[in-house]
């Protein structure tokens, strides 16, 4: 997929690892079409703002779902979710946190910002596969979100 094409999904992970087994999952079950994987929290927000690399894409052609890691470099995921909640445009995304942490804290933080889903990463892979494909079926094909 072009980067400046509108990306359907949105992943914001820096670990190659878990990227792979996310991205491998959504096509398996077909709803990685259009995909666009961001590897730390700045690249997100050009994406997601329109800005940096990223400054002609056209910023109203939004994704249906951002999976967002918490733990990223240059801007960690909770600054990310709070730059997404608090633009217009880009303030009614779908976020799914996709998650090694457990602590409650970081759970209360994110709903507090407005996250849609705080999902803890299985460890084993079929797990992850399975939670994975459960979701992107989810948000992309059965939740019906506002046309901005």
């Amino acid at each position: 997929m072009n980067d400046l094409e509108m990306a359907d999904i949105v992943l914001v992970e820096d670990n190659p690892n878990d990227a792979e087994i996310t991205i491998r999952s959504l096509k398996k079950h077909n709803l990685a079409n259009k995909l666009i994987w961001l590897k730390d929290g700045v690249e997100a927000l050009d994406y997601l703002l329109a800005k940096g690399t990223y400054a002609s894409r056209d910023p109203k052609k939004l994704p249906r779902v951002v999976f967002l890691d918490l733990k990223l470099p240059k801007i960690d995921g909770m600054e990310v979710l709070e730059e997404i909640r608090n633009n217009e445009l880009t303030k009614k995304i779908p976020v799914v946190v996709l998650t090694s942490s457990k602590e409650e804290q970081d759970v209360v933080k994110t709903y507090n910002l407005g996250v849609n889903s705080y999902i803890v990463k299985p460890v084993e892979f079929e797990n992850f596969a399975k939670a994975i494909a459960e979701v992107g079926f989810y948000w992309l094909v059965t939740n019906t979100t506002p046309s901005v």
